[in-house]
């Protein structure tokens, strides 16, 4: 049967799915290398504030992983010492004991483990808890809406209606009011999303060679195939064999890079993905004023899509409801996700522009063929908005700034001292680069 589809492929003048077609092979040889590795001597703290939190310093010591459970049966004639639940990033035949601890209890800003020590929760959970852990407007909100319609999203109906006040509001806070949201889970979603949504554009626009996606060094764009295809850190990208093509990396702050590429591949590439403030490779704000300006303008010239990845920035962390605002830089597409929910249900997403929404919307037969079976999930839409309501009530999207200052003043007092080498950020997101080789 294979072979016959192979034969049939070959007849349509395509290659077999597991072979690089000549256009491929020639990208793949054209496209610039990506980059060396990354900080291999480097140490990062990392200090993302819940923006709830009062500034007090500290870190949790290590992220929790699952607790340690009792051998049991792999098979017939073997067993295992490790806990059935595979953790993201973590060692999978580790028997470190840090491993095996897990948290128990959650309130305000700390946290609290098995062992029944307690935690300020300095990075957020994982760079999403804004209004901090307990917050019973948002439980009960989710409550709610479980008891009334919990999910229902695809066609024949048209969503529910807490889905449709959810991406209003969003796309309110954004930097394109006129624009439309599309919803999902997880951030690695969307920026898969947010690639296809601009290769689509292409095609509608009768441009089906724009197909390259311009990424940046250092920067993280999630785990799914797509994302990681993009992936600036190097170590991301690594063991899983050959990603997708038509991937372009971009020096990180040498704005120069960029433009080599728009002047190589100008007319071919879809889009060029960035975070405002590259965040998990390190906290890196843009480089310099114009650097965001700059690839705005790179992509405006040469009809290609400017994404952001707003996923870790969105929803205040920078001082604004998203960090295009607070750089004055209107991007094409935004993922989101994170603190969206503040963590309370999962929801991402991308924010579409009017222009990307026109193209989408011109023909009235054209079918969006793509979507996720918890897309514009209800009770995670509830939790947004019970999310979004709390930071306009209690003013944290301004008080990200307040936090950011008294945090960073105390970690330039560090620096002065020689206790830290580096002190970087914006808003409440910001990194120390620890002394060490």
């Amino acid at each position: 049967r294979q072979q016959k589809k192979n034969a049939r492929r070959k007849g349509r003048g395509d290659a077999p799915h597991n072979q690089l077609s000549r256009r491929d092979d020639e990208d793949r040889n054209r496209t610039p290398p990506s980059a060396p590795p990354l900080f291999p001597t480097m140490f990062h703290c990392f200090l993302l504030w819940s923006l709830a939190a009062g500034a007090a310093a500290a870190l949790s010591a290590s992220s929790p992983s699952s607790s340690s459970s009792s051998p049991s049966s792999l098979s017939s004639s073997s067993s295992s010492p490790f806990p059935k639940l595979l953790q993201p990033f973590g060692k999978p035949g580790s028997s470190d004991p840090l491993q095996r601890r897990k948290l128990v209890r959650s309130s305000g800003v700390r946290v609290y483990d098995s062992s029944g020590k307690s935690y300020i929760d300095g990075i957020a959970s994982l760079w999403y808890c804004q209004v901090g852990y307990g917050r019973e407007e948002i439980i009960d909100a989710v409550s709610d809406q479980l008891r009334t319609v919990a999910y229902n999203q695809f066609p024949p109906w048209g969503g529910c209606d807490v889905a449709e006040e959810c991406a209003s509001k969003i796309v309110e806070l954004s930097s394109n009011p006129d624009g439309r949201a599309y919803l999902c889970t997880s951030g690695s979603e969307a920026i898969d999303t947010a690639f296809k949504i601009a290769r689509a554009v292409g095609q509608l626009n009768g441009q089906p060679d724009r197909q390259i996606i311009v990424c940046r060094e250092r920067g993280y764009h999630g785990v799914n195939w797509g994302g990681t295809s993009a992936q600036g850190i190097r170590s991301n990208r690594e063991g899983w064999g050959d990603l997708l093509p038509h991937v372009a990396v971009a020096d990180a702050e040498d704005i120069s890079s960029a433009e080599s590429i728009f002047a190589q591949f100008g007319d071919r590439i879809a889009a060029v993905v960035t975070e405002p403030v590259q965040a998990a490779g390190g906290v890196h704000p843009p480089p310099t004023s114009a650097y965001l300006s700059r690839l705005r303008e790179l992509c405006t010239a040469r009809g290609a899509l400017l994404i952001f990845d707003e996923v870790i920035t969105g929803f205040g962390r920078t001082g604004q409801w998203f960090a295009s605002r607070t750089y004055g830089v209107t991007p094409d597409l935004t993922t989101f996700a994170k603190g969206a929910t503040s963590g309370y249900q999962p929801l991402g997403g991308v924010i579409l522009s009017r222009d990307v929404c026109d193209a989408l919307e011109r023909d009235p037969s054209y079918v969006f063929r793509h979507g996720h079976t918890y897309s514009g999930h209800a009770a995670s839409c509830a939790a947004c908005l019970a999310n979004i309501r709390i930071m306009e009530r209690e003013g944290l999207v301004d008080r990200a700034n307040t936090v950011g200052e008294r945090l960073s003043a105390g970690l330039r007092k560090l620096a002065e001292r020689g206790d830290v080498r580096e002190v970087r950020g914006v808003g409440a997101l910001w990194a120390a680069r620890l002394n060490g080789d």
